[in-house]
């Protein structure tokens, strides 16, 4: 192991995963740590690709969508892949702002019950 290296241990705690989690992105192909033996470490570059594998899932986006948007990053960005970037965000903003509706509704719903609950509770005193 190197200076610059995480061993598979450190990896799930910098990221807070579990090893079963870093395995399958493993599996997956997602990340391509290298190995000695039975043992994984992790460059600088395996650290980015977690970091924005992590930063995907926490926008929404699905596990290939992340594959995709780690080949852009893996290599010199083209007006042709920033176009595609662009978009996978434009629509995954889309999806996000329909959450973000629907939950403001629930949100509004519960506020409601909530508020008439507290009326008939004061109307029993």
């Amino acid at each position: 192991m190197t200076g610059d290296e995480l061993s598979f241990k450190e990896m799930c705690t910098r990221f807070d995963v579990t090893p079963r989690t870093l395995r399958y992105y493993e599996y997956i192909e997602l990340l391509q740590p290298r190995k000695e033996g039975r043992a994984r470490y992790y460059g600088p570059r395996e650290v980015a690709r977690m970091t924005l594998i992590l930063r995907g899932r926490r926008f929404g986006f699905s596990l290939e969508e992340i594959r995709q948007w780690l080949q852009i990053y893996d290599k010199q960005g083209s007006r042709e892949q920033y176009e595609v970037w662009i978009g996978m965000a434009e629509r995954q903003l889309a999806v996000l702002d329909q959450q973000l509706k629907e939950m403001q509704g629930a949100r509004d719903e519960l506020e409601e019950l909530r508020r008439a609950t507290a009326e008939e509770l004061s109307r029993m005193d």
